[in-house]
């Protein structure tokens, strides 16, 4: 059996593959997201959010982004979308507020984008074409 080659995608701006790699190096910080389902843990979480993340074996990497929210960073870490979903739950923010902080556009902005079909292809077809390779 061949293994895909999900490396034909590295060109693609804003994707993010959900590889068996980045699985392995997000278990972590997944299985933080899912402690989260209950309530007790989302208590203790949002009372000292540093002192709970801390108890995990993520990256340092992984906590600040926990912490910053910055949610590409942690996507970028491992995290799938699915289990970091209990994190922006968590905040009370819906699930197009917390994907449009992925973006350059404000939430309002990101809901029209998405009424409107979607993002305009041009430009996004190759990180090269837009000198971010």
């Amino acid at each position: 059996m061949t293994k895909p080659d999900f490396h034909q995608f590295d060109d693609l701006p804003g994707t993010t593959i959900f590889t068996i790699q980045k699985a392995r190096e997000g278990f972590q910080l997944n299985q933080f997201c899912m402690s989260l389902t209950k309530e007790e843990n989302r208590s203790r979480f949002l009372a000292d959010e540093r002192a709970y993340v801390d108890e995990w074996e993520m990256t340092e990497d992984q906590k600040q982004a926990v912490l910053t929210r910055d949610f590409q960073k942690m996507l970028d870490g491992g995290g799938n979308v699915y289990f970091l979903s209990k994190i922006f739950a968590s905040d009370g923010l819906s699930y197009v507020q917390a994907v449009s902080t992925m973006t350059d556009m404000n939430v309002e902005q990101y809901k029209q984008m998405m009424v409107d079909g979607g993002r305009n292809i041009e430009g996004w077809r190759s990180k090269k074409e837009r000198g971010e390779a």
